[in-house]
């Protein structure tokens, strides 16, 4: 890959989704950039949350909602997803990495990594019942 310049605006981008615990979308992200960067466009955002995606620093989690949230935690970690309000949540938990082991045995093929995205309902909207 060719040397990427470097851009305050995607710094901004990266450092503002490392202080954020709950995977915003690309316009969350753009509402906030703006604020130090006004003439920021959209399309800047999404351009450069793409490369951030595309360079491993920055995670892009398409979570079966209308819009992609993204993570500034690019490390492998699971992700539990509220089905009431669609909110995107870490989750502390052992490795489950011998799924790919298990996924390998009737496959004739190499299985590298995955994707697992729990699902049910988050303790805020447990508590409004």
């Amino acid at each position: 890959m060719a040397t990427i310049k470097h851009s305050r605006q995607r710094e901004a981008i990266k450092n503002f989704l490392k202080t954020r615990k709950d995977h915003p979308t690309a316009d969350t992200v753009y509402q906030n950039i703006r604020k130090e960067y006004p003439n920021i466009s959209l399309g800047t955002v999404y351009r450069n949350l793409s490369l951030l995606t595309e360079l491993g620093e920055i995670q892009k989690l398409s979570c079966g909602t209308d819009s992609e949230h993204y993570d500034g935690n690019p490390t492998p970690h699971h992700h539990f997803i509220c089905t009431k309000c669609h909110a995107v949540i870490d989750l502390e938990m052992e490795s489950i990495n011998h799924i790919c082991l298990i996924a390998g045995q009737n496959f004739d093929g190499e299985i590298d990594s995955y994707v697992t995205y729990f699902y049910g309902t988050c303790s805020k909207c447990l508590n409004k019942k």
